[in-house]
């Protein structure tokens, strides 16, 4: 029998959402709360960012977003001394909680859980515009160079550019400076 390999490690960013239905009569501390929750997350080596959503009108549900390189760095964080004590403090000032992680590329795929996550026709728009954009790209800076290889080289070439590029520079960023494009307040 060959030996057991040691298992990769897994180097995806991983986010993480925490639902919380804050009281009513807690939400400016739980905000100060979140704001110092979410500086000392930034303190812990792999964090890559956080960010507070506020409820829409007629909702009480806060959404802390928080993305560490890897599951390694996040487990780091969620078994700190420091997030239990934080955590500890904001018992009183939450109804319930809940938590997601997605790794990757996963976070664009899946649908949202909520009416007021990102909108799915918006999302598309955004993903087809950036996949548009980067083939042209592509087809303008590298198609001159491979033109010679063999047709299934070359469109491998292509795909795996575009996810890498798709996946971890362009929807990043973009998801995060369009934001509030992509979540538009209902009324």
């Amino acid at each position: 029998m060959p030996p057991r390999r040691p298992p990769v490690p897994d180097t995806e960013p991983v986010t993480v959402t925490a639902a919380r239905l804050v009281r009513p009569d807690q939400v400016a501390a739980f905000e100060a709360w979140a704001e110092g929750i979410m500086a000392l997350a930034a303190t812990f080596p792999g964090h890559l960012g956080s960010t507070l959503l506020r409820p829409g009108a007629g909702s009480s549900e806060y959404h802390l977003v928080y993305r560490f390189h890897d599951r390694e760095a996040l487990a780091a964080w969620e078994r700190s001394p420091q997030r239990h004590d934080a955590l500890g403090r904001a018992g009183g000032m939450v109804d319930s909680s809940r938590y997601s992680r997605v790794t990757g590329l996963e976070s664009f795929f899946t649908a949202p859980d909520r009416a007021d996550g990102p909108s799915r026709a918006r999302l598309t728009v955004l993903t087809v515009a950036v996949v548009f954009v980067l083939q042209l790209a592509v087809q303008a800076l590298v198609a001159p160079w491979v033109s010679h290889w063999p047709l299934v080289l070359r469109a491998l070439f292509y795909a795996v550019t575009l996810v890498l590029v798709l996946g971890y520079v362009c929807m990043p960023v973009l998801t995060r400076r369009l934001a509030r494009w992509l979540r538009p307040r209902r009324r």
